[in-house]
């Protein structure tokens, strides 16, 4: 053969073991023997070796073509990863329910957007009744996408041209690692979809679990631990810096999220964009070429939804993969725009757990730990017992009414459950087992690490703002009123420079507490003015330590605002609503705040109505950012970082919050020529501007590139604005 017949026979080859292995591995279809398939494999690798001007890092046989790694490299989302909140009954189920609707009601899209299908449709838009909305919000019955909860590990796929170009794990949601050489490795995964798109999909890695149970005998003979179950192998197998291990572990994967799709630049076919429905979504999926789980159901009612779910209470163990509850979706792209997500999860999803599995042991003893907010949360020793894959000998009682309720006693023979990753608890004690030698246990008076006094806590009211101390009183657990007891101390501190904060590389918890020891540093910005003489006399810090330990703090002073509001420590400000803060503080009054500066100046000027502006925040978690920084001695801290040279950025790349498009929401369509959707995306949130999925009323401008889509048209029905490239241009000129 010619070098054309040649290049011709390779392509050929490569199309057809891809619809070979889509046959066997996502269809479950086989269409050929193996010997067949191998035949074929062993032929497209001799032609590809002997003729590598055609290789490419699409083919077959480069599932398994790299070298191990020295280390994962971390990457930054384009969408944040979140995770559903979770429930465990069918009261759970309808509470979400109906908060759901009511958050549904409060939102401000038009209401025909709301109730797509309602007789009163036309009735409530013209006659704007209030009272008539609500009453129909109530009686509106929502769709349902039901899905399996798949207790594998999370994977974000990225491809561009319908090419794959990056695999990574969630991580914290923000950043996670590339571990694209190990996904390769996954047949059921394609390397090339069957469209030219540029695409970011979301999905679940898993490994069956008769294949664990293969992995496990080989372990065991060979004197390694076997893996304790399913999802951590999986994991641990992800994580592998040699993808040859990750390729023998025989992994698969089921995709069930589209985060952007569109066409690539040079594709002129019709525009695919992502569908309006969940159930849509999943079909797409599958039709772009990827393993999507087929027991998926379209529920009408929640009535519908616990009836799926008790079906597959009883058979989820019938799976050769791990299933630990089912996912419930509002089938509605439209609404779930609309409802948004809280500071941690979608407002439009839950994850509905099956029953926790359950193990009796003994109490040992009763415990008390002190965190870094100073509650004191008594923890149960318990005689080590195996439960959900894991030997578990800790176990949390919450807090002093929870232990009463219980009337659990040191002693007891105690029924635990545990969940996933959930801490395991106690739910009951078998009574009938007493012997008389039980103790009862009550919460101290005193604060075991400092001698403080201990009691419920009382919140103080912001100086000048009217805060009410409904929810954060009113809980049940018991604190350290010694703000300078060193256990709550040690633990803001280690927050502080954790991974998610300032991310201090070497100043972990025992260097930590050595130096607050020796008194060295007493507060987290202490450790920005540390120098290399501080360390050196320390036990084991030699003088290179020393100074590696100062270039990591002084790397650390310039930090994303994000990061910055999580390491605080402020009580319901995790990190996802950090990334809330961030992403939303342009759309308020508060928008130019871009500095420590500005911060130090302005944040304890916001008021709770200001902060319950910005979306996503809720009531407990702006009532928290108000008693923040209202607090002298919190921005006393906050100005003495900002004298030790510690510097804001908008995000990890640096980039600064502009106004030339504050408070505009676009919608984009079409191909654009001079960027990509994500760079259009990250430019209109640099002026100020917001950006949507779907077109509305209340839609500033729709940004129309090549082969608009059905987008376009709704922005003309409605009489949005469209904007071309060039005009687009110039708005951020002007």
């Amino acid at each position: 053969m010619n070098k054309q017949e040649i290049q011709k026979r390779i392509e050929a080859l490569r199309k057809e073991i891809d619809r070979h292995r889509h046959a066997y591995h996502v269809l479950d279809a086989p269409e050929i023997a193996d010997e067949a398939y191998d035949s074929l494999f062993e032929e497209l690798l001799r032609l590809e070796k002997e003729n590598p001007e055609f290789s490419s890092p699409s083919s077959p046989t480069q599932r398994v073509g790299a070298e191990p790694l020295k280390a994962f490299k971390k990457v930054r989302h384009a969408h944040q990863q979140w995770s559903f909140d979770d429930i465990f009954d069918f009261e759970g189920l309808k509470a979400w329910e109906e908060k759901t609707l009511r958050a549904i009601s409060k939102s401000k899209i038009p209401i025909s957007n709301k109730i797509q299908n309602s007789p009163l449709r036309d009735k409530l838009e013209a006659k704007n009744d209030e009272k008539l909305k609500a009453n129909e919000i109530k009686s509106y019955k929502l769709d349902y996408c039901c899905e399996m909860k798949i207790d594998g590990l999370k994977m974000i796929l990225t491809y561009e041209n319908g090419v794959l170009v990056t695999g990574a794990t969630r991580g914290d949601g923000a950043v996670g690692e590339d571990v694209t050489s190990n996904l390769k490795t996954i047949q059921s995964l394609p390397l090339e979809l069957a469209e030219k798109v540029d695409a970011t999909v979301v999905g679940e890695c898993w490994m069956s679990k008769k294949e664990l149970a293969k992995i496990n005998l080989e372990r065991t003979k060979n004197g390694e631990a076997p893996f304790a179950n399913t999802r951590n192998a999986a994991a641990g197998s992800i994580r592998q810096l040699d993808p040859k291990i990750a390729a023998q572990r025989k992994l698969d994967c089921f995709i069930y999220d589209i985060d952007s799709l569109q066409n690539a630049k040079y594709n002129m076919q019709n525009t695919i964009e992502i569908p309006n429905t969940q159930i849509e979504e999943l079909e797409l999926l599958k039709k772009m070429g990827f393993k999507v789980n087929a027991d998926h159901k379209l529920c009408k009612s929640v009535e519908e939804v616990q009836e799926f779910y008790e079906s597959w209470t009883k058979k989820k163990d019938q799976q050769d993969y791990e299933i630990d509850g089912i996912v419930i979706k509002i089938n509605s792209r439209e609404l779930q725009d609309a409802l948004g997500y809280t500071g941690k999860s979608p407002r439009w999803g839950i994850a509905y757990k099956f029953p926790a599995q359950q193990v009796t042991t003994i109490v040992e003893d009763i415990a008390v730990q002190v965190g870094r907010t100073g509650a004191l949360t008594p923890v149960a020793h318990l005689r080590p017992v195996s439960v959900a894959g894991s030997v578990v000998s800790r176990a949390t009682l919450h807090n002093e009414d929870e232990i009463n309720r219980l009337d659990v006693r040191i002693g007891d023979t105690v029924v635990i459950h545990k969940a996933g990753d959930v801490i395991p608890e106690v739910v009951s004690v078998m009574k009938n087992l007493r012997n008389g030698s039980e103790r009862r246990f009550s919460m101290p008076e005193k604060c075991p690490i400092c001698g403080g006094p201990v009691k419920r806590q009382v919140i103080k009211k912001a100086k000048n703002q009217k805060l009410e101390a409904k929810s954060l009183d009113s809980s049940a657990a018991h604190y350290c009123t010694n703000p300078k007891c060193f256990a709550v101390e040690l633990g803001q501190m280690i927050h502080f420079v954790s991974r998610k904060g300032f991310d201090i590389v070497g100043l972990g918890e025992s260097i930590i507490e050595r130096l607050m020891q020796e008194g060295i540093i007493s507060n987290s910005a202490d450790i920005f003015d540390l120098k290399v003489g501080d360390l050196e006399p320390l036990e084991r810090f030699a003088e290179r330590s020393s100074e590696k330990l100062i270039e990591s703090i002084e790397k650390s002073k310039t930090i994303a605002l994000e990061k910055f509001l999580y390491s605080l420590g402020i009580r319901f400000v995790g990190e996802e609503t950090a990334v809330l803060v961030k992403d939303n503080m342009q759309n308020t009054k508060y928008h130019k705040i871009q500095t420590l500066e500005d911060i130090i100046s302005t944040f304890p000027l916001i008021t709770v109505e200001d902060w319950r502006s910005v979306k996503g925040i809720g009531e407990k978690s702006a009532e928290s950012l108000v008693a923040w920084f209202s607090d002298e001695k919190n921005v006393e801290l906050l100005q003495k970082m900002h004298e030790f040279g510690v510097r804001i950025i908008l995000d990890a790349e640096g980039r600064e919050i502009g106004d030339k498009l504050h408070g505009l929401t676009f919608v984009l369509t079409g191909e654009l020529s001079g960027f990509t959707r994500d760079e259009a995306k990250d430019m209109i949130r640099r002026e100020g501007g917001s950006v949507s999925s779907s077109v509305s009323k209340k839609t500033d401008y729709v940004l129309a590139g090549e082969n608009a889509g059905s987008k376009y048209d709704k922005a003309v029905v409605l009489g949005v604005k469209i904007v071309d490239e060039e005009g687009f241009v110039k708005m951020l000129k002007n």
